[in-house]
């Protein structure tokens, strides 16, 4: 079997880009592979290809690594995209949270959800279907996993206006069931895990021992409901002091969990993901614990990766790249059954939704485990989710359409009716309109009315 051509676009980016790049390399069912890197930024687009030759090489350059700003290049003939494209990412985060919370906007992060998100759906909808009329073009049988968020809106909007073939994947899950484990000091890959929901919103159904057996999600549930978990102003003041530093802000965001708590002991569900992204859709998030923007946290580690890996791309000292294993992402691994046919399961898939979840609406980007072969995607039926949790999902279906709506149809109004709507906005129209104009006027380039 030849082995496929992988394009990655938006390659220039440190979201993503190295750790796909990594994983390919460590994929032996793609040995072979030629994996081309594609971004509009040239300069960025280099660094990544210097860094991705470098930790081809130190591995026996199992696959062929290329570059091109050409999309044409890039994309003709590829069997699959890779998509994690989008522009100006940090400064228009930094106002999609700003300048709402300015006018009384009580979002807790602005990127997937909040009217921030509103905007932020815009920009990446309006680019990612750019990327798919060149894929329509120039590989329309191509198979494409979308990264970009607000990953439910994003691929909804690829769903209703395009013809292209894809999923979308985000690695919550994967991580959620990590952390919970290190918790309970289990090894993660003894864990096997279930969950439902919409992405960055989504609940563990399922969590067994794969060698004991045991069920731990009663386990779970009283480790959440310690002394360990108590709301404390202590614990909120340190979460604070750390903001400034990444690498502590992180470990901050992944141990200060008082929202995760609450929705343990007030509702009997574990969320997958931490305070920050689930924080995006419960209307009283902020009145939970500390809760700040990982705007500007996420900014400087984007710095700080971005000198690291440039580092490890131009240095002559012997650095160790080889040693990198595959990481917890499942985007090759669905790469590889596809490309195969050897049957593997993946925890989490984006995808609009056929009865998997029974309650919520038809058609909705839904996230649930799958199986995956060479005939595809096959998505679990699961349970319907729990009250009040399949209402907060229905409130962001809600607005799912509506904002891919106003991206597709170029319509100014519905894109405010989304903002109007959103649990997060302003109670007053008028300062919703307000927020609305201005973002509008500041990132007029990249919307699409």
């Amino acid at each position: 079997m030849a082995a496929p051509k992988i394009t990655l676009i938006g390659a220039g980016g440190l979201s993503f880009g190295p750790t796909m790049v990594n994983d390919v390399i460590h994929t032996e069912a793609l040995r072979g592979a030629r994996l081309v890197l594609h971004d509009v930024n040239e300069a960025r687009l280099l660094r990544a290809y210097r860094f991705a030759a470098k930790l081809n090489a130190a591995n026996g350059a199992p696959v062929i690594v290329d570059w091109s700003t050409d999309p044409a290049e890039a994309l003709d003939g590829a069997q699959f995209c890779l998509s994690s494209a989008e522009f100006k990412r940090f400064p228009y985060w930094k106002q999609d949270y700003e300048i709402p919370r300015k006018h009384g906007a009580t979002q807790v992060n602005g990127e997937n959800g909040g009217p921030g998100a509103v905007f932020h759906s815009l920009r990446s909808i309006t680019n990612t279907l750019s990327i798919c009329a060149d894929i329509e073009k120039h590989c329309p049988d191509a198979f494409l996993i979308n990264l970009s968020n607000p990953m439910s809106r994003v691929t909804l909007a690829i769903n209703r206006a395009t013809r292209v073939r894809n999923v979308g994947m985000c690695h919550e899950m994967p991580i959620g069931v990590g952390r919970i484990g290190r918790m309970l000091r289990i090894p993660p890959a003894r864990i096997e895990a279930r969950a439902s929901g919409i992405n960055h919103f989504t609940f563990f159904t399922e969590m067994v021992d794969r060698r004991t057996g045991e069920d731990l999600l009663p386990r779970v549930k009283r480790l959440f409901r310690s002394r360990f978990f108590d709301d404390s102003t202590v614990a909120a003041k340190v979460a604070g002091l750390v903001e400034r530093r990444p690498l502590l802000a992180m470990a901050a965001d992944q141990l200060y969990s008082p929202l995760v708590a609450h929705m343990v002991r007030t509702y009997d569900v574990v969320p997958c993901s931490v305070d920050s992204h689930i924080g995006e859709y419960l209307p009283f998030a902020h009145e939970v614990g500390h809760q700040p923007a990982h705007v500007d946290e996420f900014a400087r580690l984007d710095k700080v990766v971005e000198r690291f890996t440039t580092w490890v791309a131009d240095t002559k000292a012997p650095v160790p790249v080889q040693r990198m294993g595959h990481s917890l992402e499942e985007v090759i691994p669905i790469i590889a059954a596809m490309w195969t046919g050897e049957r593997t399961r993946v925890m989490a898939v984006n995808v609009p939704n056929r009865g998997f979840l029974p309650n919520v609406a038809e058609g909705a980007i839904v996230e649930v485990g799958a199986e995956v072969d060479g005939d595809g995607i096959h998505p679990d039926t699961m349970p319907p989710v729990v009250e009040p949790i399949a209402g907060y999902i229905a409130t962001q279906v809600g607005l799912q359409e509506l904002v891919v709506r106003a991206a597709v149809e170029h319509d100014r109004e519905l894109a405010l009716q989304a903002v109007i709507e959103d649990p997060a906005s302003p109670p007053d129209a008028a300062a919703c309109r307000a927020l609305f104009d201005e973002l509008c006027e500041l990132q007029a380039e990249h919307l699409p009315f």
